[in-house]
């Protein structure tokens, strides 16, 4: 089971994410657009100055999926959000609806 303060790292870094989200996709609109012309350069140059001076967790690759149940960073299944060995323990005692385990 990961450390209480692990979770709450990554959550806290989710908020910083969503709270800079449309700041930082305007910023980078304006770094990546690719005009020649002088003003354009000045601009797309402070434009990345602002761009690192927000927060480096408000950046969405900083962000790592853990377990809802147990914190656990690997072995992660996006598709139900729960490690393998959580994925497990509760398809095979019926709590995920529609996985059952296989048998022939």
């Amino acid at each position: 089971m990961a450390k209480e303060s692990m979770k709450a790292r990554e959550v806290k870094r989710a908020k910083l994410v969503a709270k800079y989200a449309a700041k930082r996709a305007a910023l980078k609109k304006i770094v990546n657009a690719g005009n020649t012309s002088d003003e354009a350069a000045v601009a797309a140059f402070e434009a990345a100055q602002k761009l690192q001076s927000i927060p480096r967790n408000a950046n969405p690759i900083r962000l790592h999926n853990r377990c809802k149940i147990t914190g656990r960073p690997k072995g992660y299944m996006r598709q139900f959000g729960l490690s393998r060995i959580q994925f497990r323990e509760m398809a095979s005692q019926g709590l995920i609806p529609g996985v059952k385990k296989a048998s022939w």
